[in-house]
Parts: C-alpha cells; sequence; structure tokens
C-alpha cells in the first residue's frame, strides 16, 4: 500500500464523523466510560485518510481522531470522469469493498462508511458494494486500500514499459 507523505497543512482538509461509540472498561471501582470516533477527511480533490481517536469527551475524541487521519493521507488517482481509472477490491480485516468505474452521471453509489470517504476524496461517479464484514472501521480502512491501490494509465505504462495507448487498447 503506498502510503507517501502528505503535508496535511497545505491542504484543506473537511472532516466527516463515520463512527462515535461508547466503550467501557470494567475495573475493581466501577465502570470507565470513554469514546471512540472514527473520524475521516480530506480535501474534495484526491488526498483521503481516516483516523481513530479515543476520549474521555466526544470532542475530544473526534479532535484526537481528525489529526489521526491528516497523519494517514492518500493520493487517490482519478480519471476524466472524477472516477477512479479502473475496478479494483481494496481488503481490510473480513471487509473487502468492490470499487467500480462509473460514466459521467453515475453519481456515488455507495454504503454509509465507504460513501464517507468516497465523498471525502473527491470522487463524484463510483459504483460500490460493500461484501463481508460490516464493521465501519474495516469497511473504511478497505475502502482507502482500496482507493490507494488504484493506478494511472501512466503509472501502469511505466511499470510494463509500455506507451499508454498500448495500455488504453
Amino acid at each position: 500500500m503506498k502510503q507517501e507523505r502528505i503535508d496535511a497543512s497545505s491542504l484543506e482538509l473537511t472532516e466527516k464523523v463515520v463512527s462515535i461509540k461508547r466503550v467501557t472498561k470494567v475495573v475493581k471501582g466501577g465502570r470507565n466510560m470513554r469514546f471512540t470516533a472514527l473520524v475521516v477527511v480530506g480535501d474534495g480533490n484526491g488526498h483521503v485518510g481516516a483516523g481513530l481517536g479515543k476520549a474521555t469527551e466526544i470532542p475530544e475524541a473526534i479532535r484526537k481522531g481528525k489529526e489521526d487521519a491528516a497523519k494517514h493521507l492518500i493520493t487517490v488517482a482519478l480519471d476524466e470522469n472524477e472516477s477512479i481509472t479502473h475496478d479494483f477490491t481494496g481488503k481490510f480485516g473480513g471487509a473487502s469493498v468492490l470499487l467500480k468505474k462509473a460514466p459521467e452521471g453515475t453519481g456515488v453509489i455507495a454504503g454509509g462508511p465507504a460513501r464517507a470517504v468516497i465523498e471525502m476524496a473527491g470522487i463524484k461517479n463510483i459504483r460500490t458494494k460493500s461484501l463481508g464484514s460490516n464493521n465501519k472501521q474495516n469497511v473504511v480502512l478497505a475502502t482507502i486500500n482500496g482507493l490507494s491501490q488504484v493506478k494511472t494509465p501512466e503509472e501502469v505504462a511505466r511499470l510494463r514499459g509500455k506507451s499508454v495507448e498500448e495500455i488504453l487498447g
């Protein structure tokens, strides 16, 4: 998975909270309540990241999640239709997300957690199907995994030692 370092300070990142869970740790004196926030950030122009924040208060958990997401940004290869350049399946844990290239006017066809990632990345036309686990965290990470491995025709041509025309047919 290509996770090159992207300077988050130069990007205008927007955030979307995918889920907030209350988690409990049972200790001798009772129960310790904390919150975990799954946050997706993106600039709507091919950069997206996801992060998990944990804290005793919800706003603090969201802030930590946003910081974590900004540290794990990836770049997504987009084509002229503001879709991905080819179909791909992203996997993480028990979750798989099928990402299918779509023509202009299709819109974003995606379920909750995958939709958050795709909208933050700035993809306007795509079809997705979440397979396997419904765990929000794993679905988000599977989507990011898939988007990070999508290659441009130029990259494929360079790797194979061919011209872009030969790759595209």
